[in-house]
């Protein structure tokens, strides 16, 4: 067995192997106080090494076991994977699968499990570890070692590995995964945080992350199997040079052709007629095996050498363009916001649906039970590009791209006290040619400013792309779908005309240094002002209200020992409030009443009874009471459950002299509260407030 330890900040992380798992190919497990997390690797060298991608597998799983709670639901067992398992499992994709040998294609899972859990312990980054350890220390050529790292920021001063404490008071999140060379995957955000600040946060995550990666480097001296060969790539067939002689012409001719799908029909046009050629010519050379591959890859090489030499893209923009911008608002009669986002041949249809706290997401995790109260749920259906698919839940690239839009409109969004409804923003992509999650961005705000809710300020996405070929990098601009896929980065980058609410990059080279994401940033930050100018032509600022058939929602205030006045013996009163005026109506300890009502009327009607019921009395204020007593020497009057006596010498302002001959028990008279009396009690006027 083997154990060490290293701390970080203010955290000791100690990993630990030889005594758990043995049977995988790489087991790590990794303590941090009384968090511990088992993490496994396990590949078939025999199986996927004929395929051309990599089928890698990649779980975080958590069981309420390790908080010592039972899960809830009906089977009172783990069953499919929570959104936090699937984001914790994508954050460790990202970041260890750009290190595998792009020859590499062994089927290969990895497996990370929360089996013991401390308050405030960050499970999460600690499973990227963890995983990133049990890779390193296995046989499979996995290019380690690489550490994940939390930051947050308080004060203007960055926290590596914050508390769930400082996390909440800070204007910064992000984690970020780092190799020795440098920058491998981020993920985060912040409250519109500049630019050259977040450049600092992934500095300083680098720097505090370093211990972490010599810890892994001493695991592997130490203890770490010898690394699988893998075999040398396969000669190019004999044709291969006269095929892509053949091909170079047609297919840059192809690739120039801005339309996507002509684009496509075009390039497999081209690729069947070298193929036939081809064939003809060499009838038993097995053109028809090898020859679609070869074509795939002098593709990819053509579209990043015209990038690259010509600084034009194939739909023939600068590699700092975006593409046509198109938005519309309240093109839906009945959504309580709608907006539609059309940026190229990218399109989001985006909804808003306002409730009241009954609508909140109930949310269990290894912390307990609570609430979200903005929600967004982004949906990437088939016919959006083309293509026939059963319709399913929502995968793990819906659930990552629709928090990644949350949290890039979150940063904006107005307090429960200053706008007390819970939010739902819907996604549905009706067309996508790349960057289908920064466009539900920018209809996501557009639909929040339909809507009339007071957001701080508008938010816009955009998707930046890399090219690198013989040391010269292009950075590209709100990239496309193939430039995505051929390229070797998708960085998006969400926020206002201030600074940034949401970050996500990732990479296929292994590492970015400093300076190419500072070019990146500035370009994405220029790209974001100009979607914000387009965004600004179809709607600036929110609505000053929420559309007529939104309920409303008001909040009052009462008195904390004045809440049983308002809820009454065996809750009549409120019942009543309810009933008479079709009102919903919830009161917290505190004496905070939140009032929903289906329209204004019923929503003032509401308010007035719950103030007449239990509302506080200001001195020098007129009320409208009953009289609920009459004696010689004055009226007892009830205001607001609250029970005074009107003098007789108060009663009008000429002498009274029989009092119950002019008033009776019932009747409604307005009253004006006097200064309380020596003994305190309530003393009223009705002659002072006529």
């Amino acid at each position: 067995m083997w154990k060490d330890s290293v701390t970080i900040g203010n955290r000791k992380i100690e990993l630990e192997t030889g005594r758990i798992a043995r049977q995988a190919h790489g087991a790590v497990l990794l303590r941090e106080g009384d968090t511990a997390i088992l993490s496994t690797v396990v590949y078939d060298p025999k199986r996927g090494q004929e395929l051309d991608f990599l089928p890698l597998t990649v779980d975080y799983r958590v069981y309420m076991s390790a908080a010592g709670r039972i899960p809830g639901g009906f089977l009172r067992r783990e069953g499919r994977s929570s959104d936090a398992e699937v984001l914790g499992s994508r954050l460790c994709d990202r970041s260890i699968r750009p290190l595998f040998p792009k020859s590499y294609a062994a089927d290969t899972q990895v497996i990370s499990t929360v089996l013991s859990y401390q308050t405030g312990s960050d499970t999460t980054v600690l499973a990227m570890n963890g995983a990133a350890a049990a890779l390193h220390l296995s046989e499979i050529p996995w290019r380690g070692p690489l550490a994940a790292l939390r930051v947050g920021r308080v004060d203007k001063r960055l926290i590596a590995l914050p508390t769930l404490e400082e996390l909440g008071d800070s204007d910064l999140d992000l984690v970020v995964s780092c190799s020795l060379e440098g920058v491998v995957m981020i993920e985060g955000g912040g409250h519109q945080v500049p630019e050259g600040e977040m450049l600092e946060a992934i500095a300083f995550a680098q720097e505090h992350a370093r211990p972490m990666l010599e810890l892994m480097e001493k695991l592997r001296g130490e203890v770490g199997r010898e690394k699988v060969e893998l075999p040398p790539p396969p000669e190019p067939p004999a044709f291969a040079v006269r095929l892509e002689e053949q091909a170079r012409g047609p297919l840059t001719a192809a690739l120039d052709t801005a339309e996507k799908h002509a684009r496509r029909d075009n390039l497999r046009e081209a690729k069947q007629a070298v193929i036939d050629a081809l064939e003809s010519a060499h009838p038993d050379a097995g053109v028809a095996e090898a020859a679609p591959g070869l074509l795939d890859e002098l593709e990819a090489r053509l579209m990043r050498e015209q990038i690259v030499k010509e600084k034009r893209r194939v739909d023939g923009r600068a590699p700092d363009a975006v593409r046509p911008v198109s938005c519309e608002v309240d093109w839906l009669p009945s959504p309580h916001g709608a907006a539609l986002f059309t940026r190229g041949e990218t399109q989001a249809m985006v909804t808003l649906t306002l409730g009241t706290s009954q609508d909140r997401q109930l949310v269990e995790s290894l912390d307990g039970v609570g609430y979200e109260r903005f929600m967004l749920h982004y949906a990437f259906p088939p016919y959006s590009v083309g293509e026939t698919r059963p319709l399913r839940g929502p995968g793990r690239r819906e659930v990552g791209h629709g928090t990644l839009a949350r949290r890039a409109l979150a940063a904006v969004l107005p307090s429960e006290e200053a706008f007390p409804y819970t939010l739902r923003i819907a996604s549905e992509i009706s067309e996508s040619n790349g960057s289908s999650s920064m466009a539900t961005v920018c209809g996501g705000c557009l639909a929040l400013m339909d809507g009339g809710v007071p957001i701080t300020a508008p938010v816009a996405g955009i998707a930046m792309g890399m090219v690198k070929e013989d040391g010269e990098i292009v950075i590209l601009s709100d990239i496309l779908g193939d430039e995505d896929h051929l390229g070797d980065m998708d960085f998006k980058v969400a926020g206002s005309e201030t600074g940034i609410t949401a970050i996500q990059m990732d990479n296929k080279i292994g590492s970015l240094p400093a300076e190419v994401m500072a070019q990146a940033f500035e370009q994405a930050r220029q790209g974001r002002l100009h979607i914000l100018a387009e965004m600004a032509k179809a709607i600036a600022q929110p609505r000053e209200a929420v559309k007529p058939h939104v309920p409303l929602i008001t909040t009052l205030h009462i008195a904390p020992d004045r809440i049983r006045d308002l809820i009454g013996p065996g809750g009549k009163i409120i019942q009543k409030i309810q009933r008479d005026t079709s009102s919903r109506l919830e009161v917290d300890d505190e004496g905070a009443v939140r009032i929903y009502a289906p329209n204004k009327e019923a929503c003032d009607a509401a308010e007035a009874a719950v103030l007449n019921a239990a509302g506080s009395l200001e001195v020098g204020q007129v009320y409208l009471g009953v009289v609920t007593g009459v004696k010689d020497f004055g009226a007892f009057v009830r205001i607001r459950g609250s029970e005074g006596l009107v003098h007789i010498s108060e009663w009008a302002p000429e002498r009274t002299e029989n009092l119950p001959a002019l008033v009776k028990l019932g009747d409604e008279v307005r009253v004006k509260v006097l200064e309380p009396d020596k003994p305190g009690r309530l003393s009223l006027s009705r002659k002072a407030a006529l």
